[in-house]
């Protein structure tokens, strides 16, 4: 039965108890052991047997019974030409491996993630799902690349850090995405990519195109909330995305059962009500009609599918970190599973494949990879160009458009509510996400109403997953739509943090693409919310060049920048002091108008003291030139970044003296960085030191009098009269 069998004693990943484990080499069938032909997920079900098993006695009759099968093809409903197509595609990658690991060896390269043994998933996934469906890759993914046909010089320029390449020099490796050959590659944070790909869907099935989109992740990335909730909203949504789990065994390093507790990787998607299968990701037959299957369903009947594909990642998580942590049994016995190997070997051994082609091939190969590495090396070295690098951190803007129509009083939340219906009416592609903003109205009704008129697909309420919701987002805005997504209140955007500063932020500046997103941030304290409702938090963006941030505080500035933000490609960060929302009103033009995103209102004009404010601090800023009787100069930023350094300038040089007034509290508040640049720039025209006035360097408090004291008014009023005296 067996052409060899290894005895080992080991500890079980999942029990701390000793097993000892019988390894069977060779032809073997399911008799006798009374299993059927299902994947194990429980010591109740049972694995494919094949060539290689083995069984694990684990004591008080526990066992586990995993499987190391030789790779078995069948080719009943493949044409010669698609397997031969196939071995062309998994032959391609893994001579540009050998390659760079050569000129890694050699110095000529720094760094390297290696792929080789899994070669079968990329070009599987990639050859199943037609071109113009969009694929999310990670680090060993290289097989995607080629067989989407990205030119080689430009590839193997973007891994050497040349202009040549995808990202002007500005990011590493896979790190960019190439829409017109379908690839969105990762950033390093890893899950992210899944909202992505569930964006990219919702799209698809918005437009009803009957398309899906894939993301691939590793099986470390599965321990990641990201992954999660993607998953969860996908799911909900009944979004067309296959999420691909390449399960090689390590993150990096660390085991499975270091990573995670259950038996397989696959059996999470029952939590989500989602579809689900574990294949053998050697088998580039299997992952190939899985996905082709897979996808052939989703196109017709929309829903998400994951997808574990077992492999195994020969070389380090990349060349430096090696592979000695791993078994030197696990390699050898894994090496047996090559997937090009035994593929080569089983079309030659059917006639598919001839010596004189496979020969021909590699060389052929060999040629055009040496002719882009010479163009890698011949292309200069990247010469720096601030003007171009301050350039494409934002993409380019339309001008404002002024109003038309007649104005009327309103209140700030009616302006805003306002703002968003006309930008509804006149983007189609627009859509609105948030928690309960849909047929409740949001818990400050701001979209009370709006499913009547644009529908539910368009007007979505979320669940609880502000980061997958946030990354959607721009899956939407790579295809073609623009989005809002609502924070419940601003705090709670801690949540989609990462995929703000990481994803929106940079995508435009790194390879080119605009990220279409509007984010509403409810802001602000003074009604005894707490800590976790009130919290002013606007600076942490404003450290975040390629943000966009916006705060206005009149109901004509919130419904004409918000406006703005919407014909604005770049993600902007729009803050709506909910203390104003319905105790501020002013005369609003009716109809469709913008205004500029980084442009200064000039509030008062005045010669004893600038005050520089926004927001609330507006209100405080007339309330105290009122009080102390005081000719003040009073500037209302609404625009935080960019910043009109233009109207500051005028404003210090009328007045000599600023007082910088938010309510945000006060070390690392924007006040900081104003101040700054107006001693840097202004300090010949000041005669008095700059002085800022802020919120208490704690939480917001909840009591009311501990509140009132946190804000800076009264702190203010007297930094005001200290001004006067210079």
């Amino acid at each position: 039965m067996a052409a060899g069998i290894i005895f080992q004693a080991y500890l079980h990943p999942y029990f701390p108890l000793p097993v000892f484990r019988l390894t069977f080499a060779g032809e073997i069938t399911a008799q006798g052991f009374g299993v059927s032909m299902d994947r194990l997920t429980s010591p109740r079900k049972a694995c494919p047997l094949g060539r290689l098993v083995s069984i694990a006695l684990i004591p008080y009759q526990i066992f586990k019974l995993s499987t190391m099968p030789a790779i078995h093809y069948n080719k009943e409903g493949f044409s010669n030409e698609t397997l031969l197509h196939l071995y062309e595609q998994l032959v391609k990658p893994r001579l540009i491996e050998e390659k760079m690991l050569n000129l890694l060896r050699q110095g000529r390269i720094s760094k390297w993630f290696s792929g080789i043994g899994q070669e079968g998933i990329s070009v599987g996934a990639a050859c199943a799902l037609l071109p113009d469906e969009v694929i999310f890759t990670m680090h060993r993914n290289l097989g995607v690349f080629t067989a989407r046909h990205l030119p080689l010089d430009r590839l193997f320029c973007q891994w050497q850090g040349n202009k040549h390449g995808y990202t002007k020099a500005r990011d590493r490796s896979f790190h960019f995405g190439a829409l017109d050959h379908g690839i969105v590659g990762m950033i390093s944070h890893l899950g992210p990519q899944l909202s992505l790909a569930a964006g990219v869907a919702m799209a698809h099935k918005l437009n009803g195109e009957g398309r899906v989109s894939l993301a691939f992740t590793g099986d470390g990335a599965t321990s990641q909330g990201e992954f999660h909730e993607a998953l969860n909203v996908a799911s909900v949504w009944k979004l067309p995305v296959i999420f691909l789990i390449e399960n090689n065994g390590y993150g990096l390093s660390t085991l499975p059962n270091e990573q995670y507790a259950c038996i397989d990787l696959v059996d999470r998607a029952i939590g989500y009500g989602m579809r689900s299968a574990k294949i053998d990701g050697n088998n580039i037959l299997e992952v190939y009609s899985t996905i082709q299957k897979i996808a052939h369903e989703m196109r017709n009947d929309p829903q998400p599918f994951l997808l574990e594909c077992v492999t195994f990642r020969m070389r380090g998580h990349e060349e430096a970190s090696g592979t000695k942590y791993v078994p030197k049994e696990m390699m050898e016995t894994w090496a047996l599973k090559d997937p090009i190997e035994n593929f080569e070997k089983w079309l030659l051994q059917e006639g598919i494949l001839t010596e004189e082609y496979q020969k021909s091939l590699k060389e052929g190969y060999k040629i055009a990879i040496q002719q882009a590495v010479d163009t890698m090396f011949a292309v200069p070295e990247p010469v720096a160009d601030t003007a171009e690098e301050l350039a494409d951190v934002y993409a380019p803007a339309p001008a404002a458009l002024a109003p038309t129509s007649p104005e009327k009083e309103i209140r700030y939340i009616d302006a805003i509510s306002d703002g968003l219906r006309e930008a509804m009416r006149r983007h189609q592609n627009l859509i609105l996400m948030g928690q309960d903003i849909a047929d409740y109205g949001g818990v400050f009704k701001i979209t009370q109403g709006f499913t009547a008129e644009f529908g539910k697909d368009r007007v979505r309420n979320t669940p609880l997953c502000e980061s997958a919701v946030v990354g959607i987002s721009l899956g939407l805005s790579m295809g073609g739509f623009k989005s809002m997504v609502e924070m419940q209140f601003a705090d709670f955007v801690t949540c989609g943090f990462n995929q703000i500063i990481n994803n929106l932020a940079k995508i435009h500046w790194r390879w080119g693409h605009p990220a279409d997103v509007v984010i509403r941030m409810p802001t602000g304290g003074g009604s005894g919310a707490g800590p976790f409702h009130s919290q002013s938090n606007e600076a942490w963006f404003t450290h975040t060049p390629g943000l966009k941030i916006v705060y206005p505080s009149t109901p004509a500035d919130a419904k004409g920048l918000m406006l703005a933000a919407f014909e604005d490609p770049n993600p902007v960060m729009f803050f709506e002091h909910k203390a104003l929302y319905r105790s501020e009103n002013g005369m609003v033009p009716e109809g469709y108008y913008t205004i500029e995103i980084g442009k200064a209102r000039q509030v008062r004009k005045g010669h004893d003291v600038s005050i520089l404010t926004y927001g609330l601090g507006v209100r405080w800023a007339q309330h105290l030139a009122e009080e102390l009787k005081l000719d003040a100069d009073i500037v209302d930023l609404r625009s935080l970044v960019p910043l009109d350094y233009q109207a500051i300038e005028d404003s210090v040089k009328r007045t000599n003296r600023v007082l910088i007034l938010h309510e945000d509290t006060l070390f690392g508040g924007i006040g900081g960085e104003i101040s700054a640049w107006i001693s840097e720039h202004l300090f010949e025209h000041l005669d008095a030191p700059v002085m800022r006035a802020a919120s208490l360097d704690t939480p917001v408090p909840f009591a009311i009098p501990l509140e009132q004291n946190f804000f800076p008014l009264e702190r203010a009023k007297k930094l005001l009269i200290k001004l006067m005296q210079y």
